[in-house]
């Protein structure tokens, strides 16, 4: 069984990131069986497409030397090979067919509908003019994402949901003395830290954080809030100063800027989640998201969760470790385009991140729940055997007529 994966690897954009822990889950020799087929049978080829943007190119690791070597060592496909599969792993969106039997294509749609900046990429006007409900099929990440591509005219059976995962070697609590020696590393021995990772731009929802944020200072001055984003692929920085500028007062602000604890380094997939085994809780008060990978690795991590209700965290998140911040579905026009929102209650998640502070069983409860949940449904070796179900063409067993059979008298 063959599978060609054309796609992105090596930086920290999600579909790449999905991208290399798909492969490198795709590479492992299961013994057991994936449809009618063990998992061993499969033969693996990749295709590196070019980026959006020429500028998102690094040389920096983001795996451990073996992993990495692991992921180079792929082969490539000649130019006009085919294969059983063919699955696409990056943007802009090419849903014509391949030469393989089967064609399937990774797309996430975050704003409730298929946006215009996604159209243009693809050089149409509506996703019907391209060969979506004809040829290729989808895998979407989550139930959210899903309605927006059928929001947009794609048909719903030709579309699938399999989930992201995490690597529980990398994601995984740290023992209470590890976590003070690596908090005290940080220089966060003596605060309470919120923390929040990915790019800080309107839709990741950094105005309702740092207006939230500006509340629970105000009581709880030692808190801290941590935001990890990648200057790479996002100019966050900027983001933030803007949130800040527009949703702050003069007051709030001096509250909240010596209290901000901002990097925008590239760092590894170890490194990453170093910040989640350190810190206190992890809030994402998201607008719009296609699947949120943070919120599951930090809950792998053993973190209590804070993030919007409504949404594709819905899929992953359970009540024993995360609590889901009021939010209204909401339509709004962005440059004269309709979107679609989950707008989170600001003031519900002051509550909630005071509560957190004020009701240590809430971290006590997350630590043993969350990882547990994670291990059990949602690492990527369950996350690829979804896949390869989902993608990989098998033959049924053709069912035996037993009535053309006479019986056997003994």
């Amino acid at each position: 069984m063959q599978i060609i994966v054309e796609g992105w690897r090596f930086i920290c954009h999600s579909y790449c990131v999905a991208n290399q822990f798909q492969l490198l889950e795709m590479l492992v020799k299961r013994s057991y069986p994936v449809g009618n087929r063990p998992r061993g049978q499969i033969e693996l080829f990749h295709r590196d497409m070019p980026y959006i943007d020429a500028a998102w190119e690094t040389k920096f690791s983001l795996f451990d030397r073996p992993n990495e070597t692991l992921l180079r060592s792929i082969n490539s496909p000649a130019v006009n090979q085919s294969a059983d599969v063919t699955l696409r792993m990056y943007c802009p969106w090419d849903f014509s067919a391949s030469s393989s039997a089967a064609t399937w294509v990774f797309a996430a749609t975050e704003w409730g509908i298929v946006t215009s900046s996604v159209l243009q990429g693809m050089g149409v006007k509506s996703i019907a003019q391209t060969p979506v409900n004809s040829e290729a099929k989808i895998i979407t990440p989550s139930a959210w994402s899903k309605a927006g591509l059928i929001r947009s005219g794609v048909e719903g059976d030709r579309i699938a949901v399999v989930p992201l995962g995490v690597d529980p070697q990398i994601y995984y609590p740290l023992s209470g003395d590890r976590r003070q020696l690596l908090r005290q590393s940080f220089g966060w021995s003596n605060y309470f830290i919120f923390l929040n990772i990915g790019g800080q731009t309107d839709r990741k929802g950094i105005r309702p954080l740092l207006k939230a944020f500006a509340a629970v200072v105000d009581k709880y001055p030692d808190a801290r809030l941590v935001l990890k984003g990648s200057e790479l692929l996002y100019p966050s920085r900027d983001e933030i100063a803007e949130a800040s500028r527009v949703v702050l007062n003069d007051a709030e602000r001096a509250r909240v800027l010596p209290r901000l604890i901002y990097t925008g380094s590239q760092l590894s997939f170890a490194q990453i989640a170093e910040f989640y085994q350190a810190a206190d809780v992890y809030v994402s008060p998201y607008l719009a998201e296609g699947f949120n990978l943070p919120v599951l690795e930090a809950a792998a991590c053993g973190l209590p969760i804070i993030c919007t209700e409504g949404g594709p965290t819905d899929d992953f998140t359970r009540s024993d470790f995360a609590q889901r911040i009021e939010s209204k579905f909401t339509a709004v026009t962005i440059e004269g385009e309709t979107l679609f929102i989950l707008a989170p209650e600001w003031e519900h998640l002051t509550d909630l991140m005071r509560r957190a502070i004020e009701q240590p069983a809430i971290a006590a409860k997350a630590r043993v729940a969350g990882p547990g949940f994670v291990a059990e449904n949602f690492t990527w070796r369950r996350a690829v055997d979804r896949l390869l179900e989902v993608i990989l063409p098998y033959k049924k067993q053709e069912k035996i007529d037993l009535s053309t059979f006479e019986p056997i008298i003994l």
